[in-house]
Protein backbone atom coordinates (compact mmCIF):
# COMPACT_ATOMS: atom_id res chain seq x y z
CA UNK A 1 0.00 0.00 0.00
CA UNK A 2 1.68 3.46 -0.82
CA UNK A 3 1.88 6.32 1.76
CA UNK A 4 -0.90 8.20 0.19
CA UNK A 5 -3.19 5.56 0.34
CA UNK A 6 -2.28 4.53 3.84
CA UNK A 7 -2.28 8.53 5.27
CA UNK A 8 -5.79 8.80 3.64
CA UNK A 9 -7.04 5.18 5.39
CA UNK A 10 -6.08 6.43 8.91
CA UNK A 11 -6.96 9.50 8.75
CA UNK A 12 -10.66 8.43 8.41
CA UNK A 13 -13.47 10.50 6.88
CA UNK A 14 -12.31 13.35 8.08
CA UNK A 15 -8.56 13.58 6.43
CA UNK A 16 -6.19 16.15 5.47
CA UNK A 17 -6.97 15.55 1.73
CA UNK A 18 -10.91 15.87 1.88
CA UNK A 19 -10.01 19.73 3.75
CA UNK A 20 -7.71 20.98 0.79
CA UNK A 21 -10.76 21.50 -1.40
CA UNK A 22 -12.53 23.55 1.33
CA UNK A 23 -9.78 25.74 2.89
CA UNK A 24 -7.01 25.81 -0.21
CA UNK A 25 -8.03 25.14 -3.68
CA UNK A 26 -11.60 28.03 -4.00
CA UNK A 27 -8.97 30.60 -3.39
CA UNK A 28 -6.67 29.63 -6.59
CA UNK A 29 -10.08 29.45 -8.17
CA UNK A 30 -11.38 33.11 -7.36
CA UNK A 31 -7.96 34.08 -8.09
CA UNK A 32 -8.46 32.54 -11.76
CA UNK A 33 -12.11 33.27 -12.44
CA UNK A 34 -12.92 36.76 -10.51
CA UNK A 35 -9.77 37.98 -10.64
CA UNK A 36 -8.60 36.99 -14.21
CA UNK A 37 -5.58 35.93 -13.77
CA UNK A 38 -4.22 32.57 -16.14
CA UNK A 39 -0.31 33.55 -16.68
CA UNK A 40 2.45 35.06 -15.36
CA UNK A 41 3.70 38.33 -16.94
CA UNK A 42 7.19 37.93 -15.76
CA UNK A 43 10.47 35.62 -16.67
CA UNK A 44 12.26 33.97 -13.57
CA UNK A 45 11.67 32.71 -10.08
CA UNK A 46 12.26 36.09 -8.04
CA UNK A 47 10.14 38.06 -10.77
CA UNK A 48 7.37 35.53 -10.51
CA UNK A 49 7.33 34.97 -7.02
CA UNK A 50 7.08 38.88 -6.74
CA UNK A 51 3.80 38.77 -9.23
CA UNK A 52 2.45 36.29 -6.97
CA UNK A 53 3.15 38.06 -4.23
CA UNK A 54 0.82 41.06 -5.53
CA UNK A 55 -1.67 38.80 -7.11
CA UNK A 56 -2.48 37.70 -3.70
CA UNK A 57 -2.11 41.23 -1.60
CA UNK A 58 -4.78 41.87 -4.17
CA UNK A 59 -6.58 39.44 -3.88
CA UNK A 60 -6.69 39.52 0.18
CA UNK A 61 -7.26 43.51 -0.18
CA UNK A 62 -10.25 43.38 -1.94
CA UNK A 63 -11.93 40.24 -0.15
CA UNK A 64 -11.15 42.99 2.98
CA UNK A 65 -12.65 45.64 1.32
CA UNK A 66 -15.90 43.66 0.84
CA UNK A 67 -15.74 42.11 4.28
CA UNK A 68 -15.93 45.99 5.40
CA UNK A 69 -18.58 46.86 2.84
Amino acid sequence: MTAMAQSLKRAGRRSRYRLRKQVVEPVFGQIKQARGFRQFLLRGLAKVRGEWALICTAHNLLKLAAAAA
